[in-house]
C-alpha cells in the first residue's frame, strides 16, 4: 500500500498543507446470533476504503472513498485539500495547529492465539444452542437470545510526519440475555463481561456454558424479588457495574472536546472546565482512575491513534484530584500540553477521526480487600451487579444508574434479592462518598462496543476496569425495569 499511500503525502505536501494523512482501513465483521432454539443469523461483513485529512491555513478538509486506483487516490486528496481551503475562507477564531510528534514506522497487530474468523459458523452456533438449551431448561425462563460477535480492523496510516503505519486489532465479544416471567413481572438477567482484543480463546475463557444456568436462575430470582427500598443507603458496586458508572460519568465529561465545547452530542458538554485539572477534587482519596491505552486485552488499545501517535498511559483522577483530561494532536495545544494524549479514532474508512473515551479503569486498592471484606464491613446496603439503565444531564453533572442483580447487605450479609434499583448522584458527590475499594485480586475488566459520539454519529470501543467499591449514603429508589 505504499505506492498509494505516497501519492496523498506527496500532494498533501506539495499543496503546502501544514499536516495531512491517508487512513486505508478494512474492516470484517463476523456475528452468529441465536434467539430460543433456533439459529436467527449469520453474518460476516467485509468493507475497504480511506479517508483523507488535510490542514491548509487553519482549517480542516477530508474526504474519503473506496476507489484505491492512484487516480482515485489523488482525485480524493484534491477533493480533501479543496474542503480545506474553503474552511480557511472563513477564518476561524483560532486556527488548528497539530500538537508535536514523531515519525513511526511500524506493524502492531492485536495477539490471538485462535483467529475467530477460522472458526466454522456451526461451531459457534452450537455452542449458542447449548448455551440456550441450559437456560431454557430453568423453570420460568421463558426468553433466551445469544450472540458472538467479532471484529478485525485492519488499519494503514501514511502522514505527512513521515509515519508509516499498518496496524491490526482484533476483538471478540460474547452475548447471552435469559428472561424471566414470574407472575405478572418479567425480568432479564445478562452476561456482562463485554468484549476483550482477543481471539476465540477469550470466548472458551468466559465459559458460556458454566455461567448460563446461573444467568437463568437468577433471571427467576430478579422477576420474584420485591422492590427496592427508598432512601439514603450505602452501595456495593462490582467491577461490572462501575464500567458504565465510569464511562459516562468520568469518561466523557474528561475529554477535552466537550470541556471546549466543541462536542454535545450524546448527552452534552462537560462542567470540568480547564483550570480544574490539577484542582478539582473529583473523588475521595480512595479514588484513582487511569486511562491506558496500553492495556493488555483493551478494546482501544490499537497500538497508535488515527492521529499518528503510540498508545499511552495516563491519570485521570489520582488520590481524587482531576490530574488529567483525554486529548487530541489538535486539543492538546488548549491546555499547553506538549503532546497529544493519543485518543483520536475513527469508526470507518469514511468517517472524521475525533476524541474518544480511552481504556480507562478504577485502579485497585492498596491492600488485599476482598468483596467479601467491603460487604461484611457494610451495615446496611445494596449490592449491585452488572450494568442496567442510565441517564445523565447535559453537563454529567446530576445522574441516575441501574444495574443487572440486586441483593440487599444488612449487617454485613447479603440477605434478600432486590428488583427496579436506580441510585441518583451528583457526579463529584459520588466519587467522593468512595468508602472501600477492594484489592487487586478482584479486579475485572469490561470491553465496552458501542459507545455513542459526534454528528453523524460513530459508534466506538475502549475497555473499563475496576475492584468491587462501596460508596456510602446514597440516594435509591425505584425504576421500571
Amino acid at each position: 500500500m505504499k505506492e498509494i499511500t505516497s501519492i496523498a503525502i506527496e500532494k498533501l505536501h506539495a499543496a503546502g498543507a501544514a499536516f495531512g494523512d491517508i487512513r486505508i482501513v478494512t474492516k470484517r465483521s463476523n456475528s452468529v446470533a441465536v434467539r430460543q432454539r433456533s439459529v436467527k443469523s449469520i453474518r460476516d461483513t467485509e468493507s475497504r476504503g480511506y479517508g483523507v485529512r488535510a490542514l491548509v491555513n487553519g482549517a480542516w478538509g477530508f474526504a474519503s472513498s473506496s476507489d484505491l486506483t492512484p487516480d482515485g487516490v489523488a482525485k480524493t486528496t484534491e477533493k480533501a485539500l479543496s474542503v480545506a481551503r474553503a474552511s480557511a475562507s472563513v477564518p476561524p477564531d483560532r486556527p488548528a495547529v497539530m500538537a508535536p510528534e514523531d515519525a513511526y514506522r511500524d506493524t502492531v497487530v492485536t495477539p490471538v492465539a485462535r483467529d475467530p474468523f477460522e472458526i466454522p459458523h456451526k461451531e459457534k452456533a452450537e455452542l449458542l444452542l447449548a448455551v440456550n438449551n441450559a437456560m431454557l431448561g430453568v423453570e420460568k425462563v421463558s426468553l433466551v437470545y445469544s450472540m458472538l460477535r467479532f471484529m478485525r480492523l485492519n488499519r494503514i496510516i501514511a502522514n505527512t510526519d513521515g509515519s508509516y503505519l499498518d496496524m491490526t486489532h482484533t476483538v471478540s465479544e460474547p452475548i447471552v440475555t435469559a428472561v424471566a416471567v414470574s407472575g405478572d413481572d418479567s425480568q432479564d438477567r445478562s452476561f456482562q463481561g463485554g468484549g476483550r482484543a482477543a481471539g476465540w480463546e477469550y470466548i472458551q475463557e468466559v465459559d458460556l456454558l458454566r455461567l448460563a444456568p446461573t444467568l437463568a436462575r437468577e433471571a427467576v430470582i430478579k422477576a420474584e424479588a420485591e422492590e427496592t427500598p427508598t432512601g439514603r443507603t450505602d452501595l456495593v458496586l462490582d467491577p461490572m457495574h462501575l464500567s458504565l458508572t465510569m464511562h459516562e460519568s468520568v469518561g466523557h465529561p474528561t475529554e477535552l472536546d466537550r470541556i471546549l465545547g466543541w462536542e454535545a452530542n450524546m448527552a452534552g458538554t462537560s462542567f470540568v472546565s480547564p483550570a480544574a485539572i490539577g484542582s478539582l477534587k473529583y473523588g475521595s482519596e480512595l479514588v484513582n482512575l487511569t486511562a491506558d491505552n496500553t492495556l493488555e486485552g483493551g478494546m482501544a488499545t490499537w497500538g497508535y491513534d488515527d492521529d499518528g501517535v503510540p498508545g499511552r498511559k495516563w491519570p485521570i483522577v489520582k488520590d481524587g484530584i482531576l490530574s488529567g483530561v483525554t486529548t487530541v494532536r489538535e486539543t492538546a495545544p488548549f491546555i499547553d500540553a506538549d503532546r497529544s494524549c493519543g485518543s483520536c479514532r475513527a469508526d470507518s474508512f469514511s468517517s472524521v477521526p475525533i476524541t474518544r473515551i480511552p481504556n480507562l479503569y478504577m485502579e485497585a486498592g492498596r491492600n488485599d480487600t476482598s468483596a467479601e471484606d467491603i460487604i461484611a464491613g457494610t451495615d446496611r446496603g445494596i449490592y449491585i451487579q452488572g450494568m442496567g439503565s442510565f441517564s445523565i444531564d447535559q453537563r454529567r453533572v446530576n445522574f441516575q444508574f441501574g444495574g443487572d442483580f440486586f441483593q440487599m447487605i444488612e449487617n454485613g450479609r447479603l440477605t434478600r434479592p432486590l428488583k427496579k434499583v436506580t441510585y441518583h448522584a451528583r457526579t463529584t458527590e459520588f466519587w467522593g462518598s468512595c468508602t472501600a475499594v477492594a484489592g487487586p485480586a478482584d479486579w475485572r475488566m469490561h470491553g465496552i462496543m458501542n459507545c455513542g459520539k459526534g454528528e453523524p454519529m460513530q459508534t466506538m470501543m475502549m475497555t473499563h476496569g475496576a475492584s468491587t467499591t462501596r460508596f456510602s449514603n446514597i440516594e435509591v429508589g425505584a425504576s421500571r425495569k
